[in-house]
């Protein structure tokens, strides 16, 4: 016998083994660090940093809301690159998951609240491109046991074309510009409404299939779990001997009444 005994270095004494439940966490939280997640959290700095240049100086400085819109633009193009960064790299961690689509939805929201509060787009438009995010966020959730509603290609038209509108509202924009830019909000309210009713019967769709998948699978276990039962095949057997003993009687009946 050599060395101290295990209890006395406050150990267990067996060597820890590369690859069990402390390797394990300490890989998924450095997996943490990735630069799909750094520029996630990026984007969510960036949502206070945003709204103060907006609103700086009353929010009506040309050269604020010029730095303003600097802000928005880093972030809706943090927005395209940290989920494909995620995906070819295989990033894909459940802060990604959860953090991603909170940072999307928080630069957005606060653009249009922001400027429907400087008084530069109307509030009916904030309330329904909100509504419409939010209830769709919900709307996943809600089918997200029976299966994932897949974006759409209209879905990145109307991402692309939010980004667009509400960047040129940002910027101090007069003249055929600012006639432009209510186009082009026009355009992304429609692909907002029309994407977000395709979203809804898409999940109605899905449900109504996984409900019938689901009774499918319970009828089907039922029926298992009734034929494996005890006593099952010897009821069987009886009501399948059943008439074999009836056509017998019936033979004997008929042979008696021959031989009167």
């Amino acid at each position: 016998m050599t060395g101290a005994p295990a209890s006395a270095t406050g150990g267990s004494g067996a060597t820890p083994v590369r690859g069990g439940k402390l390797g394990t966490a300490a890989v998924n939280q450095a997996s943490l660090w990735n630069i799909a997640n750094l520029l996630t959290m990026a984007r969510l700095v960036l949502v206070p940093g945003f709204v103060m240049l907006l609103l700086h100086n009353g929010g009506y400085d040309p050269a604020w809301r010029s730095f303003a819109w600097a802000a928005f633009a880093i972030a809706m193009i943090t927005d395209l690159f940290d989920g494909h960064l995620a995906r070819t790299y295989n990033l894909v961690t459940d802060f990604g998951k959860i953090a991603d689509p909170i940072a999307d939805k928080a630069i957005m929201g606060a653009a249009l609240i922001c400027l429907s509060y400087l008084g530069d787009l109307p509030w009916w438009v904030t309330g329904v491109i909100l509504f419409r995010e939010l209830g769709i966020t919900v709307l996943r959730f809600w089918v997200i046991r029976h299966g994932v509603i897949p974006a759409s290609r209209g879905g990145k038209m109307k991402t692309l074309s939010q980004g667009i509108a509400v960047g040129m509202y940002v910027l101090a924009l007069t003249g055929p510009l600012a006639t432009l830019r209510f186009w082009v909000m026009a355009v992304a309210v429609v692909l907002t409404v029309v994407t977000g009713l395709d979203y809804v019967r898409q999940a109605i769709v899905l449900r109504r299939q996984g409900l019938a998948a689901e009774r499918s699978a319970a009828a089907q276990e039922a029926a298992e779990a009734a034929a494996e039962a005890p006593g099952s095949s010897e009821s069987a057997d009886r009501v399948s001997g059943t008439p074999d003993r009836v056509s017998g009687a019936s033979g004997a009946r008929g042979a008696a009444e021959a031989e009167r």
